[in-house]
């Protein structure tokens, strides 16, 4: 498992009975897990210290609970800062466990003496985009939903990357890379987050398990004739790391050779010295 193991402004301090206790700076919340599938003494103090509880609806979603929680505060991880608030579904604008991605493709972009073109797709609040522009990349940001772009936008001013070569962009990432690559673009290193589920501006479906091998086969030839990355994230339960190695060997190692891994990513848990799993991800290097 490859573990965001490097932060100091966030933790996952116990995890019992399908819920995830954390600290998010100085703010406790509490929300649902679904790999929590056991069960252990709720015995560290900050479970009596919630600053926000997500509770679950036995009829999908629910809503947050919060005691005297702000409406937005803000969090680093290294030289990033990121600016949360609760919202929709549990959410808080950010991953913490991408955090094992960024420092992965942050090194690699660093040891270049090129500049480097990245492609960030499904980008959300901007997590991986930060990360590659710190580095010293040129960073695509392509999201569907216009709250996120602008979310993102706010933690580049944050980040001190307001005027960093980042070109921001509301858009469907399918049709996106279809015209790219009718106007011959290409990117050295490319970022993908899809989600297991979601509908485009004209009702258009997406399912992951049918969607993901058509858009990675896509998506690969937009890679340079010089590639330094390819990373697909998956959070969809049951789909094993294996595959996403598979999918990735097949449309990337066969024409740019390198090698690819895949595997876990987790969160360490505090209290009890376990790592929580936060889904899956494939890496392609050259």
């Amino acid at each position: 498992m490859w573990i965001a193991k490097d932060w100091k402004d966030y933790e996952v301090i116990d995890c019992s009975m399908g819920e995830k206790l954390e600290r998010w700076g100085k703010y406790i919340l509490l929300r649902p897990d679904p790999q929590v599938l056991w069960n252990t003494p709720k015995d560290h103090m900050a479970w009596n210290q919630l600053n926000g509880h997500y509770h679950r609806s036995n009829k999908g979603g629910g809503e947050w609970e919060f005691m005297n929680l702000p409406e937005q505060w803000s969090i680093n991880y290294k030289e990033l800062t990121f600016n949360l608030k609760p919202f929709a579904f549990k959410h808080t604008g950010l991953f913490p466990e991408q955090a094992t991605n960024w420092d992965w493709f942050g090194d690699l972009i660093r040891e270049q003496k090129r500049e480097i073109k990245v492609l960030n797709l499904f980008a959300y609040t901007g997590g991986a985009t930060l990360a590659a522009a710190k580095a010293g990349a040129m960073v695509t940001h392509v999201d569907a939903s216009k709250g996120m772009v602008a979310w993102a936008k706010e933690n580049a001013v944050s980040s001190g990357l307001a005027e960093a070569p980042i070109r921001w962009l509301v858009d469907d990432c399918v049709k996106f890379v279809e015209r790219e690559l009718r106007r011959g673009n290409h990117y050295d290193g490319i970022i993908m987050d899809p989600p297991s589920y979601g509908r485009g501006p004209k009702g258009e479906i997406w399912k992951l398990e049918e969607k993901i091998y058509p858009f990675i086969e896509l998506t690969s030839q937009l890679l340079s004739d010089d590639p330094l990355f390819f990373l697909v994230n998956s959070y969809t339960t049951g789909l094993a790391p294996s595959v996403l190695s598979y999918m990735i060997s097949t449309e990337v190692v066969s024409k740019h050779g390198g090698y690819v891994e895949s595997d876990e990513i987790g969160l360490p848990v505090t209290k009890t010295g376990l790592c929580l799993p936060c889904g899956s991800s494939g890496r392609w290097r050259k």
